[in-house]
């Protein structure tokens, strides 16, 4: 076992663009070369674009803070995800991502966290008795058991439903095959046109899209009717379905919230079941860790007031993040020119920021590929946080569920490392790569045994 965490394996400097488009649908990390760890800019040319990796935090402020409606979401990258997400808050732009974030953005506030909860806590329950029948030290594929447990929070907070309802089952198994059947970019990431032409997509990714979408259809009708009927529980869809836009007075029409819904699945679902699954390696390859989170959440009796003290589970969690952040890249579109480092960013060109390097940037972390979550204390780790640490993005788009998933994230180590303790299987070390989000190639495996 090396000293530092999985890494993916740099590619060499020079590729031929054609090789270079092979490794990148292939897995977006390992496509890159080695000097991203330690540039501030890096620029791409490809006879359709240029696309400007940027790292320099004063340039990631300018991009997600000071100017963002001057680098909208990048269509084509879009292009992708959009046969599940539709016009989805993740996707849209300009007017129309406002109004859909004034509708969204409130049911995430401060006082709705502590609503979503008892949900939360209950998904956490339910995950520790779903480990009971398996910890016996046999190796166990911990992705397939962070999904389940991610997807039963989702179901829970969203609609009131556990896991076992059958229409959830049917979502979780269809978002699994879609997952793993759609790449991180397709062809139209990298040809520009307009919305109709011929986007590519293999065939069992439009047939899963449309699946989980009629499903999603049929929960929000439902729930609308619940809500007409003045039946509806007082949960997120409730909440998000019921708020009007506070300019207009208009609520979501039901194709709009199915594309809301799409992608509370994906930010919630499958972001979630990554973190939690290299959080759970992470401290099984560093049981010392492992040893101080299971004696602080000991002590845990899950109220939403104690959640404050277990600092070292947040800290873990954090330090999870930023090695192994969901989402490796996002991918902005310049509508004017710029001047970046001395460089023209001219009108159409791709702005690629990525956690993934950023995170691991030898000239701003100290320790940067190393597994330290008490770097949060010091000097270096706090600036950091500040300036080079954006998990959840940062600036006006930042994720809605950036606290809902913190939360989600603590609850559910408290939940599991209470009663068991996981260990490393020997040869068996993950290999981080990029589907929709940073998972390993072959899953990542742990001996699970009671306490």
């Amino acid at each position: 076992m090396t000293a530092i965490p999985p890494k993916p394996k740099a590619r060499p400097e020079r590729v031929s663009l054609f090789r270079y488009l092979r490794l990148f649908r292939r897995d977006i990390l390992s496509a890159q070369p080695a000097k991203l760890y330690r540039a501030w800019m890096a620029e791409f040319r490809t006879p359709f674009f240029r696309s400007y990796m940027i790292n320099d935090p004063k340039l990631i402020q300018e991009v997600l803070k000071a100017r963002p409606d001057e680098f909208p979401k990048s269509e084509r990258i879009g292009a992708g995800l959009r046969p599940l997400l539709g016009d989805s808050v993740f996707l849209t732009n300009g007017e129309t991502w406002k109004r859909q974030r004034r509708i969204i953005d409130p049911a995430f506030e401060g006082g709705r966290l502590r609503d979503t909860f008892p949900g939360i806590m209950a998904a956490g329950e339910a995950a520790a008795q779903r480990l009971e029948p398996i910890a016996d030290g046999s190796p166990q594929e911990i992705e397939a058991l962070t999904s389940h447990a991610a997807a039963d929070v989702i179901f829970r907070t969203l609609f009131s439903l556990p896991i076992e309802d059958k229409i959830a089952q049917q979502v979780f198994h269809e978002f699994r095959a879609y997952q793993r059947s759609q790449p991180i970019l397709n062809l139209a990431a990298f040809i520009p046109g307009p919305r109709w032409m011929p986007r590519f997509f293999k065939s069992e990714t439009r047939r899963t899209a449309r699946k989980i979408r009629s499903l999603i259809t049929q929960l929000t009708q439902d729930r609308l009717a619940l809500i007409a009927a003045g039946t509806a529980p007082d949960d997120l869809a409730t909440k998000i379905m019921t708020t009007p836009d506070p300019k207009t007075g208009e609520t979501f029409t039901v194709s709009e919230m199915v594309d809301q819904v799409a992608i509370f699945f994906l930010a919630g679902h499958e972001t979630s079941a990554s973190a939690l699954a290299w959080t759970l390696y992470l401290l099984a390859r560093y049981p010392d860790w492992q040893e101080k989170v299971a004696a602080e959440v000991s002590g845990f009796d899950g109220n939403f007031s104690d959640l404050s003290k277990l600092k070292v589970t947040r800290d873990v969690f954090r330090e999870a993040l930023r090695l192994y952040p969901p989402v490796p890249m996002m991918v902005r579109e310049a509508t004017s020119r710029s001047t970046f480092r001395n460089r023209l960013i001219r009108r159409g060109a791709q702005i690629v920021l990525s956690p993934w390097h950023m995170h691991r940037h030898n000239r701003l972390w100290d320790n940067p590929d190393g597994f330290d979550p008490s770097r949060w204390d010091t000097e270096n780790g706090k600036s950091c946080a500040r300036d080079a640490y954006m998990p959840f993005s940062s600036g006006p788009r930042v994720c809605s569920g950036a606290g809902f998933a913190m939360i989600e994230g603590v609850v559910l180590l408290a939940s599991v490392l209470q009663d068991f303790e996981f260990k490393t299987v020997e040869n068996r070390e993950p290999i981080p790569v990029a589907y929709l989000t940073v998972r390993a190639k072959n899953g990542i495996w742990l001996r699970i045994n009671r306490r």
